[in-house]
């Protein structure tokens, strides 16, 4: 995928899978031996907001190292290839994470991910404002050109997808103001219907989508039989507000939504994953129409498989 002149190649990091930095978690220092290898994808770091905030997985005084190896926010059921997660946006703000000076140092090109949160959009749109000023701010000292993966908070069931989609849109030009040689990729859940698009894809700040989000607990009800899957109709991370799933259970979603994308003449190239365990399953929206792939619940739930996936989507679609 070359969006810009930029080449990220066929495959990308789920935003986070390797962290802020790209130092992993503490699981992945037991898998590495057996093939857990991000090598050969393009990284995206963990989504930042413009302030600290507090998520439920515990960091070092750093903000950036996580601190446990089984966190209680996390659910994994390996047989059914799904995680639960209640982790949420945690995360040491958006200027700490540039005054690190990591991101700058990076060789290969990647993505920074960024959320702005607040209640009302006309707050979220002076949040995003300050944060592309951060970013600008320290945009001459990268070794390597970069992009922007943008998100929104996560509609509710229901949701009206019109403001949303405007809103999106409004952030893409936005963006490209303050950073106009930067490629931009909003993301995305399956939740918001492709026929809700076309703006966003339409317009010219926008150099690609991106498809899936993890699914938060009970939404696409009609769709998706929770009670099946986890054995009771309350989440079993109640405590952390419920969570949100990836892993297996997506895929098909995700693979719907890029071929009915496609179908309504949605040009512009598409980042997708959910649900990817291997190379078949890579292969199968590759196929529905995506020109990349993301991986991310494959690294908890066939860790051993990461670094041939990867080499195979390579091989074929690089």
């Amino acid at each position: 995928m070359k969006l810009l002149d930029i080449d990220f190649g066929p495959v990308l990091d789920a935003s986070g899978a390797r962290g802020f930095f790209g130092d992993g978690y503490p699981f992945h220092r037991r898998f590495r031996r057996v093939g857990l290898d991000f090598t050969g994808s393009a990284f995206v770091a963990k989504t930042a907001t413009l302030a600290k905030k507090t998520g439920f997985l515990l960091y070092h005084p750093d903000g950036v190292t996580p601190l446990e190896s089984r966190p209680d926010c996390v659910i994994v059921r390996f047989r059914q290839g799904i995680v639960l997660n209640a982790v949420g946006l945690g995360n040491p703000g958006i200027d700490k994470l540039l005054a690190a000076n990591r991101w700058q140092e990076f060789e290969r090109p990647f993505f920074i991910s960024i959320i702005p949160i607040l209640e009302k959009r006309e707050w979220r749109l002076q949040e995003f404002v300050a944060m592309m000023r951060a970013i600008r701010a320290h945009r001459r000292k990268f070794r390597s050109r970069f992009g922007l993966q943008i998100s929104l908070p996560d509609a509710t069931i229901g949701f009206d997808a019109g403001p949303f989609v405007d809103e999106m849109t409004e952030l893409l030009s936005v963006a490209a103001h303050f950073l106009p040689d930067v490629p931009l990729m909003p993301k995305f859940s399956v939740e918001t219907p492709p026929e809700a698009m076309p703006p966003v894809a339409g317009s010219e700040h926008c150099h690609a989508i991106c498809v899936s989000n993890a699914l938060h607990w009970g939404s696409m009800y009609d769709r998706i039989s929770w009670r099946e899957i986890f054995g009771s109709d309350e989440s079993p991370l109640k405590l952390y507000g419920g969570g949100s799933m990836s892993g297996a259970p997506l895929l098909p979603f995700v693979t719907d939504w890029v071929k009915k994308a496609r179908c309504l003449g949605i040009t512009k190239p598409i980042n997708a994953g959910g649900g990817i365990l291997d190379f078949d399953d890579a292969r199968t929206l590759f196929d529905a129409g995506a020109d990349s792939v993301f991986l991310g619940s494959i690294a908890i739930l066939r860790g051993w498989r990461v670094r041939k996936t990867i080499a195979a989507i390579r091989k074929n679609f690089g």
